[in-house]
């Protein structure tokens, strides 16, 4: 990869390989190359600017915290709080993704072409013209858009051999902005009780079609037969779904 730096994580120390990372940016290198990454935390933590981070292995938990504008492309799976609080930026996973993917996060794009765990898109929310937005090409796990204040999430269902296995319980529990779309319709005992599921209008798979193109993209999908079929939008009905528990 020319013009391309590499670092070598094998049996580095996290703290080693981010210094390292950190530095060479520094320097003015745009893309690092990390080979042999095994499970080394906060890789592309906070940092700003318009560079690429291609990774080999394994990211560690918390990859792309408050990352405000890189793109980080994983070959492999990541593990849990992927995007925490992510500001700007992408993130590509030619993989599977833990628990807690995009919590709070802020802006930017995260493409998984497997599975996630539980709680993705906790907290997510948007503001002015920022609109976070999570492609999953598998299933995901319980309490997904939990608390969700904004941003979107598309769940494509790719590899099911059972349709309600897209999602796991309790989806858009406590949503309160922002939109779920799904490329398979959800049993409503799976969803939270502060959201409604119908099917997406026109105007609804216009705004995802960008979105599905990239991930056809990115992973090698043909975008026709994805888009193909009208997708199922999941969203709150109250914007202050928790009113009625609290004494005025």
């Amino acid at each position: 990869m020319i013009g391309m730096r590499t670092i070598d994580a094998k049996d580095m120390h996290y703290k080693d390989l981010n210094a390292m990372i950190k530095n060479l940016f520094k320097r003015n290198e745009k893309e690092i190359l990390i080979k042999n990454v095994e499970g080394q935390r906060y890789i592309g933590n906070g940092i700003q600017g318009n560079y690429k981070i291609t990774i080999e292995g394994t990211p560690g938990n918390d990859m792309a915290a408050y990352m405000d504008g890189p793109s980080i492309i994983v070959h492999g799976n990541a593990q849990d709080g992927i995007a925490n609080t992510m500001n700007n930026g992408e993130i590509i996973i030619h993989g599977n993704a833990g628990d807690t993917l995009g919590y709070a996060m802020r802006g930017g794009e995260v493409y998984i072409k497997g599975n996630v765990g539980y709680r993705t898109g906790i907290h997510m929310k948007e503001y002015l013209e920022k609109n976070p937005v999570i492609v999953i090409g598998g299933k995901t796990g319980d309490f997904l858009g939990e608390y969700m204040a904004g941003g979107t999430i598309i769940l494509l269902g790719l590899y099911l051999d059972d349709p309600q296995k897209i999602v796991g319980g309790y989806c858009g529990t406590g949503m309160h902005g922002g939109a779920i779309y799904s490329r398979i319709p959800i049993d409503s005992y799976k969803l939270g009780k502060e959201v409604k599921q119908v099917q997406a209008d026109d105007k609804d798979m216009e705004s995802i079609s960008s979105y599905v193109m990239k991930f056809c993209n990115y992973f090698g999908f043909e975008y026709d037969s994805i888009i193909g079929q009208r997708f199922f939008k999941i969203y709150p009905y109250n914007k202050r779904p928790y009113k009625n528990l609290y004494a005025y």
